[in-house]
Formats: structure tokens, C-alpha cells, sequence
């Protein structure tokens, strides 16, 4: 049994992990990272964001393809799915970007280990292989957790990753339904349900709040879930799934009215059971050497990442804060640097959220919601994509930009995009927010024109006097 000291070992090669170690190794550490995968890049690259923006994009082509290039005055014939090949394209995308991580751990000297971490106390580290044997023991000076979440189960629903599918399971269908169920219409189950409605199936949701997408500002999900109940999604709010069995002719799924009441069934070839996640925090060794938890499940940690522990740090979907690919890899980066003597700092009210549906909604800072109940004085400044010309002439007027700001001193405070470039367009408010920027400060930004993000500086307007062409 080898082994070998290290200044850091990260328990987890996932955007948190992976980029933890390759800032740690920049920073003149001596890194090894850990990851069960037998490739590095976590649930976001191997089976989460990045294989289902694949399907995403392919499936909105197939939609475009169909229904939208008419408008444009192109005429195609009969469009046909390769269900197969577009799967090959997702696990390209897949292989390409779990290679580039694999690359970037040579480039930077980051010893890459496969086998399933376990702290067996302050300074040690064992990996443990296949059969559960300790394969080797690593000394370090300090350990990073950055194991990530799971998929939260849900009582009644037994998932198989067949029939009854997770996340991970969705993205690996090999036929259409024609039928399918997804249980949370949170930001994966829109997502997912709006590619597999796309390729093909009849897709209904089913939420036990009695709105979409929870979090986001109520002006944009109205106006989304308008937007998806055109392209053919169904939504069932404010319903409780309480069992999901194999019927006659297919899984038949119970729901009921979530304050209780008569339940009613629905018969669907899959369901997609997508209620949230979880911080995956088994088998660590957290009880053996005292890392305490929240109320939560998640792992305590003090402003610097450190946890109850000395030596053992947590980033991620562990500890507390969204649980974001790009929000573990900005803790991550800020741990690591303050174990380098440096600064470092995440303020998670700034970062950025996406819904990768058509049209895409991002978003950053408070809602309009969380203002009123926080008795904060804000003012709107609201622009449709239908008043700007960019967006008209690509044929994408659906949305607007939402800018918040305080009556007082017009510093932004939350910024709601809903269109079809939401998820680029965010980055701009995510800057202007991290540096305090007022309403008029992003109003008085020259945009090129004509830009889809001259409808950002036109709500920002808004919201400090007036926009020009509203």
C-alpha cells in the first residue's frame, strides 16, 4: 500500500475539485485530486450540465428546423430525428471536455487519482478501490472536500434509470416516449423536459408548489411557462406524486393535491423524477474525524471554507449556497488562494443562475419577491425583446429584461433576463453588480448596435428615468 504526502488533496474532480487543484497547483502546491469517475469533470461534465446542453442544443436545431425557418423564407422537407447520432454528438461533447480536464491536470502537475476518498483522519486521506480496499494512503498537509450532490430521492418512486429515470438516466434514453412525467419543474426538469417534448414525447409536469421554477422572479416564470405551455408542455401545479408503478400499459403515476385531496393517475411510458439534489456526503469519514454538519446535511464551514475540522476544507454543492457549477468553482479558487496567503472571497448573492430552456431565463441578485418581503424601496425598469431590433431580426422577441435597483441610491440589486440569449447576456449584470453599479451607470454604457444586450442598458434606463426607445 503506497504513500505519498501532498500540500492539498481534493476529494472530488468535479468544476468545484478539478479547478481547485489546478489553481492550487498554479500557486506552487504540490495537488493530488481523487475522483471515483474513472474520468475527471464530476456530475456537471460527465453527466450533468454539459451532456444535457448538448441534447439541449441539438433538440432546439431539430425544433428550429421543423417550425422556425420558414419565417427566415427557408423551405426544408420532411425533418427527421437520428436519435442515435444525436447521442453520439452529446457523448462527444462529453469525451472532448472530460480530455481537456485530464490535459489541464498535466499541464498544471496535478496528480490525478481514481478510487473513492475517505478521511481517515486530520492529514490522511485513503483510496479505497473497486473492492473496497484501502489501494493507497495519501499525507496531506490539507484536505479539500469537494465531493458535490446527488439526486434526492423521492418516497414511492423507485428509480431504475430505465423506466423510472433520474437526471442521469434522461440523458441516455434510447428511444423517444411517447409518453413522460417529470416530477419537479425546477430548473433540470424544464430543461430536460423541454428535449425530450422537442424529440418527440408528450411531456407533462408535475410541481408541488403551485408555480414553476421556484426562486426566480414571478414575472419571468409566468411568462416562461406561457412560453412552454405554446411549445406543448403540460404543467400540473401544486401536485403531490405519491407513487409511480409499472402498470398494464406503462408506469402509471399518482398524484394528488399537495394540501391533500383525491388523487387521479397518469399512465406514461417514463418518468423523470427531478425534485432536487442533495450534498453527497457518504462514506467520507466526516463522523470518524469530526467534520460537523449543518441542520441541512450540508458541511459547516466559516468564511475562509474551513470546517469545524483544522485542515479540512469544503467547497461546493457541500456547503451551504447555490448549488451551481460555476459558484463551487469560485469557492473553490477562493479557498485555495487563502491557503496560499492570499484573498480570497465569494459573494454568493452575486452569482449568476441560467435556465437553459427556449426562451433562456438568467438571472442574479434579489428578486422582486425578496425586496417586498425584506421592506426594501426598489424601483422596475422593465424593456421587451419585442422593441429591440437585434431580436427582431433574428426572430427571437420573446422576453424582456427585468432591472432592479434601490429607490434611494439606484444601485442595482437584481437583475431578470428572459430570451433567447439570456444566459450570455447575464455576465454584464453579474460585473456591474460585483463593482456596486447604479441603474444609470449600465444606462450610460455605450452597447454596440444592433446588440440582443442593448436591452439591458434600455431597462436599465428604465429603472433610473427612462428608457430612449420605449
Amino acid at each position: 500500500m503506497a504513500s505519498e504526502a501532498f500540500d492539498l488533496v481534493v476529494i472530488g474532480a468535479g468544476p468545484g475539485g478539478y479547478v481547485a487543484a489546478i489553481r492550487a497547483a498554479q500557486l506552487g502546491m504540490k495537488v493530488a485530486c481523487v475522483e471515483k469517475r474513472p474520468t475527471p469533470g464530476g456530475t456537471c461534465l460527465n453527466v450533468g450540465c454539459i451532456p444535457s446542453k448538448a441534447l439541449l442544443q441539438s433538440s432546439h436545431v431539430l425544433e428550429e428546423t421543423a417550425h422556425d425557418l420558414k419565417a427566415h423564407g427557408i423551405l426544408v422537407g420532411d425533418v427527421k430525428l437520428d436519435l442515435a447520432q444525436m447521442m453520439k454528438r452529446k457523448d462527444d461533447v462529453v469525451g472532448a471536455t472530460t480530455k481537456g480536464v485530464a490535459f489541464l491536470f498535466k499541464k498544471n502537475k496535478v496528480t490525478a487519482i481514481t478510487g473513492t476518498a475517505r478521511i481517515d483522519a486530520p492529514g490522511k486521506v485513503a483510496v479505497l478501490g473497486d473492492d473496497g480496499a484501502v489501494a493507497q494512503t495519501l499525507e496531506a498537509r490539507n484536505i479539500l472536500i469537494a465531493s458535490g450532490s446527488e439526486v434526492t430521492p423521492l418516497p414511492g418512486v423507485t428509480i431504475d434509470e430505465k423506466t423510472i429515470v433520474s437526471s442521469t438516466g434522461a440523458l441516455e434514453l434510447q428511444a423517444v416516449p411517447q409518453r413522460m412525467v417529470v416530477i419537479g419543474a425546477g430548473i433540470i426538469g424544464l430543461e430536460l423536459g423541454s428535449v425530450w417534448r422537442r424529440l418527440g414525447s408528450e411531456v407533462t409536469m408535475v410541481e408541488f408548489l403551485d408555480r414553476i421554477a421556484p426562486g426566480v422572479d414571478n414575472d419571468v416564470t409566468r411568462q416562461l411557462q406561457r412560453a412552454l405551455e405554446k411549445q406543448g408542455l403540460k404543467f400540473k401545479l401544486g401536485r403531490k406524486v405519491t407513487s409511480a408503478v409499472q402498470g398494464k400499459d406503462g408506469i402509471v403515476v399518482s398524484h394528488e393535491p399537495a394540501q391533500g385531496g383525491a388523487a387521479e393517475q397518469l399512465t406514461v411510458d417514463v418518468v423523470l423524477v427531478c425534485i432536487g439534489r442533495r450534498p453527497y456526503v457518504e462514506g467520507l469519514g466526516l463522523d470518524k474525524v469530526g467534520v460537523k454538519l449543518t441542520d441541512r446535511g450540508r458541511i459547516a464551514v466559516d468564511a475562509h471554507f474551513q470546517t469545524s475540522v483544522p485542515g479540512i476544507y469544503a467547497i461546493g454543492d457541500v456547503i451551504d449556497g447555490p448549488m451551481l457549477a460555476h459558484k463551487a468553482s469560485e469557492d473553490g479558487i477562493a479557498c485555495v488562494e487563502t491557503l496560499a496567503g492570499q484573498k480570497g472571497h465569494v459573494d454568493w448573492d452575486k452569482v449568476p443562475s441560467v435556465v437553459y430552456t427556449q426562451p433562456e431565463v438568467a438571472w442574479v441578485g434579489k428578486t422582486e419577491e425578496q425586496l417586498k418581503a425584506a421592506g426594501v424601496a426598489y424601483k422596475v425598469g422593465k424593456y421587451p425583446f419585442t422593441a429591440d431590433p437585434r431580436s427582431r431580426a433574428n426572430n427571437r422577441t420573446d422576453g424582456f429584461v427585468k432591472v432592479l435597483s434601490d429607490k434611494a441610491t439606484d444601485t442595482v440589486l437584481g437583475v431578470h433576463i428572459i430570451g433567447a440569449e439570456a444566459g450570455t447576456m447575464i455576465a454584464e449584470a453579474v460585473l456591474a453588480m460585483e463593482y456596486s453599479a447604479s441603474a444609470e451607470d449600465i444606462g450610460r454604457v455605450c452597447h454596440a448596435h444592433p446588440t440582443v444586450s442593448e436591452a439591458l442598458k434600455e431597462a436599465a434606463l428604465a429603472a433610473w428615468d427612462k428608457p430612449i426607445h420605449l
